[in-house]
């Protein structure tokens, strides 16, 4: 089956319905994966369809970068999406902003950092020479991406900087394929299924593909018991969506949790909130957002197992369970 299933509760162009997606005809296919349950279930949707997984890569944004800041990402990340790639014999490549999310956002009358990203040839780099610009304040918690901007530069302009500086890229059909469901929020229930890519021109043709864009939570857990895939740890601890460890959106429990599991970055937290005199809720403070949650109940092996750096559990498991955090609050994008 290649055709795009559509939810008609959506709001989709007669063009968009007739549209189908012919895989065979893509050189490359790229998942966006951050190693939550909807990038996964892209990724299993495609071998559902029957997609050559020769075409198949994944790209994972390091929110943190790779010289040295630990305040945003789970430090398992990283290794987990290389395991789930290893799993399923697939390439992945990382890319990320120079420095990370702390160095864009203690930027003082500088330019934004060059984007790192990884190839088949090895490391690249490109930008950084932009127009300076002061941040000193977190994102905003939002919809729109000019204040939200850590998803804009750390996310898709990455991703979108990779793409563009590949030649391998021009002059060939790439199917770049992320995860936003409808079902998260009233923004991105208004996403297109499929549409040109950002990166589309002469140079290359670019296609983005929402594979689940009308699927609910139910069915990204269903596919993913199907395949027997171990989910993200951070799952198992309770919280709802894989994001940033410390997910501006966070909510009291998450906040309270996050102290418990990752204190050393939750103290980093609160030191910017009080240099930028601004709080990421703009209203109160994470202290103040922690005090009144409750943290979730934690296996301490899963929290030393989202500490470290290594993941060394099974990808593929005997016996699938929900995790806890399965259907819990998502504690993300508006």
């Amino acid at each position: 089956m290649t055709s795009i299933q559509y939810n008609l509760d959506l709001e989709v162009t007669e063009v968009e319905a007739a549209k189908t997606v012919d895989f065979g005809s893509y050189d490359h296919i790229i998942v966006a994966f951050s190693g939550g349950k909807d990038s996964l279930a892209c990724l299993l949707h495609l071998f559902d369809l029957g997609v050559n997984r020769e075409k198949i890569e994944l790209w994972h944004h390091d929110i943190d970068g790779r010289e040295g800041s630990t305040l945003m990402d789970w430090p398992v990340t990283r290794d987990y999406c290389r395991k789930v790639a290893q799993a399923f014999n697939l390439p992945i490549y990382f890319s990320w902003k120079q420095g990370g999310f702390e160095r864009e956002m203690t930027r003082d009358g500088t330019a934004t950092a060059p984007t790192m990203f990884e190839t088949p040839d090895g490391l690249q780099s490109r930008g950084g020479q932009g127009k300076p610009g002061t941040r000193l304040k977190f994102p905003q918690v939002a919809a729109d991406l000019k204040v939200r901007w850590c998803s804009a530069y750390l996310k898709i302009d990455v991703g979108s900087v990779a793409l563009r500086n590949q030649d391998r890229f021009n002059g060939k059909r790439t199917l770049f394929v992320t995860g936003e469901r409808a079902q998260e929020s009233t923004s991105r229930a208004r996403y297109k299924v499929f549409e040109p890519h950002r990166t589309h021109g002469n140079k290359r043709h670019v296609d983005h593909y929402r594979p689940v864009h009308g699927w609910s939570e139910e069915q990204v857990w269903e596919i993913i018991r199907d395949y027997r895939v171990a989910a993200h740890p951070a799952y198992a601890l309770g919280w709802g969506r894989l994001s940033c460890a410390c997910c501006i959106f966070g909510d009291d429990n998450q906040w309270a949790s996050h102290r418990v599991v990752l204190p050393d970055a939750h103290a980093d937290v609160v030191k910017y909130e009080n240099s930028f005199g601004t709080t990421i809720h703009r209203q109160k403070t994470i202290t103040e957002r922690a005090d009144s949650g409750t943290p979730y109940e934690m296996d301490p092996a899963l929290i030393e197992l989202a500490r470290s750096e290594i993941y060394d559990l099974p990808i593929i498991v005997d016996t699938w369970a929900l995790p806890s955090g399965a259907y819990g609050p998502a504690s993300g994008p508006t």
